[in-house]
Order: C-alpha cells, then structure tokens, then sequence
C-alpha cells in the first residue's frame, strides 16, 4: 500500500505541476487515475513531508505546491 500511495504523490505532483502549482481537491480527485482513498491518503502524506499547502475547507480544499519545501538533512 505505500508503494501505491507514494506512487500517487508523484501523481499528485506532476498533476499541480502542469496546473500552475494548484487545483483544488475535486479536480484533482477528477484528473488523476487512483482511488479516491489513495489520493486523500498521498495529499495527507505530501502534506506532512510539507511538500504542499492546503488552505481552505473540506469539501473542496485548494492544494498548492510549497515553493519552498523542506530541506533534508
């Protein structure tokens, strides 16, 4: 499961990429070819790693590419 759900992020990613950085949770749950469950699992976990933003609300949140994510260490 967390290879699929890695897999997704990079989905995810490449999805905000090509959207000007941004989209919000409907478009990209419509745009990206993976189970609901698998994208609100890869948003949650790109989130934590701080690498997007989400603002606003549940149904429909705008998720934003974080211009400057964590470094590694």
């Amino acid at each position: 499961m967390i290879t699929w759900i890695g897999l997704c992020a990079g989905e995810i990613w490449r999805y905000l990429d090509n959207h000007q950085g941004k989209a919000y949770l409907k478009d990209l749950i419509a745009g990206i070819k993976a189970p609901e469950q698998t994208i609100l699992m890869a948003v949650g976990w790109l989130s934590r790693e701080g690498y997007i933003i989400i603002e606003g609300n549940l149904p429909n949140p705008l998720i934003k590419l974080n211009l400057a994510p964590p470094s590694k260490v």
